[in-house]
């Protein structure tokens, strides 16, 4: 199996137990045992997608297909992460009943909100990183103060933060089982006027007890973590954790309109799932409304998932023009905002950090 094969197989495995031609196309390849899974394995878990690829092989009764040994693997990791989950949920509750007695309410973000929701069937099928919330820009210094008074201290004791326009540097408190970044921004600064708390408070959620954003906002933002905040329109890929997401949502919400009222961000989050309608295999409620930009950017997609050494240079080519960039703003804001001269200040005397940039960019050798 080649990248894109083995990327296909694992999309399509996400959406077994809901798009029937993808589950007879998956038992297909199973049945003469076309699969590599040595390849299914590292990429599923380089897209943090493993246990949900686990989850859906069993509901799906594919588990005698596969290695005994490999099955035995998959359901360890699995109930690790059902394991880890569920002291996430733990701790969110305590951090939300915690505001909520300090008369603030949080609006929980990405994969912490979709497990507070119970977007999922199993909550071992999600692999989450920090719990992530927003607040009003008026409660935002009020909610750090007090996480602060309750033990929560920065992960990095840095001696100098970059000025971050999203959220501040991320807390834990000893003995928590995940770090928390607080959020008064969903996006980089250059799309916030689009996407913001503002907006999305207007029709925000409640459930369970919980906070969380609307299932159309919750799907533009699962697009926006990857699509803009990581980057991922410069490097045209796919992230299968955020894509699956996105599927889930789409049969809560018409992804087709999901982004009308959008203008910056229409094109790149309309990109993303085109490429999430390629990869499972062109579901319906994927479908979206082609345009000559959307088409370009799939043909870009498609190759490089078909050229290893295509992919690895466009991935190249888009780090070094992202680092340019970045440098370039951060020395236009240095001009006008202290907070950057302060942070830029701290980086030009900080000789290692610089050369293992360069090292790491291609501009230099070690």
């Amino acid at each position: 199996m080649n990248y894109r094969e083995t990327l296909f197989f694992i999309a399509e495995c996400l959406t077994i137990n809901t798009i029937s031609k993808n589950k007879k196309r998956i038992e297909n390849q199973l049945k003469i045992n076309a699969v590599n899974w040595d390849d299914i394995v590292k990429l599923s878990t380089a897209h943090y997608v493993f246990p949900a690829l686990f989850c859906n092989l069993k509901k799906a009764k594919f588990l005698a297909y596969l290695p005994e040994d490999l099955v035995a693997y998959m359901q360890h990791i699995t109930n690790l992460n059902r394991e880890r989950n569920q002291g996430i949920i733990d701790q969110a509750k305590e951090l939300n009943n915690l505001l909520i007695a300090n008369q603030i309410q949080p609006v929980f973000l990405k994969g912490t909100g979709n497990l507070l929701e119970g977007l999922y069937e199993d909550i071992a099928k999600r692999m989450v990183g920090d719990i992530d919330f927003i607040f009003s820009k008026e409660d935002y210094p009020k909610v750090i103060s007090i996480l602060e008074t309750n033990g929560y201290k920065k992960v990095h004791q840095t001696e100098y933060d970059f000025p971050s326009f999203k959220h501040h540097p991320r807390l834990q408190k000893e003995g928590t089982i995940a770090a928390v970044e607080i959020h008064k921004e969903l996006l980089i600064e250059k799309y916030a006027d689009e996407f913001n708390y503002e907006l999305i408070a207007k029709d925000v959620q409640e459930i369970n007890g919980f906070k969380v954003m609307s299932y159309k906002n919750q799907l533009a933002l699962s697009i926006i973590a990857k699509q803009i905040n990581d980057a991922g329109f410069y490097y045209k890929d796919l992230a299968l954790r955020n894509a699956y997401d996105v599927f889930l949502l789409s049969q809560k919400t018409k992804a087709l309109s999901a982004f009308d009222h959008f203008n910056a961000l229409k094109n790149p989050l309309n990109c993303f799932l085109a490429s999430c309608y390629s990869a499972f295999n062109k579901p319906e409620c994927l479908a979206y409304k082609s345009t000559l930009e959307i088409e370009e950017y799939l043909s870009i997609f498609e190759a490089q998932l078909n050229n290893s050494s295509l992919r690895t240079k466009n991935f190249k080519a888009a780090e070094r023009k992202l680092f340019i960039k970045s440098r370039a703003n951060i020395l236009y804001k240095s001009i006008f905002d202290k907070e950057y001269r302060k942070w830029l200040s701290k980086r030009v005397t900080d000789k290692n950090w610089q050369q293992e940039k360069l090292v790491q960019l291609g501009f230099k050798k070690n």
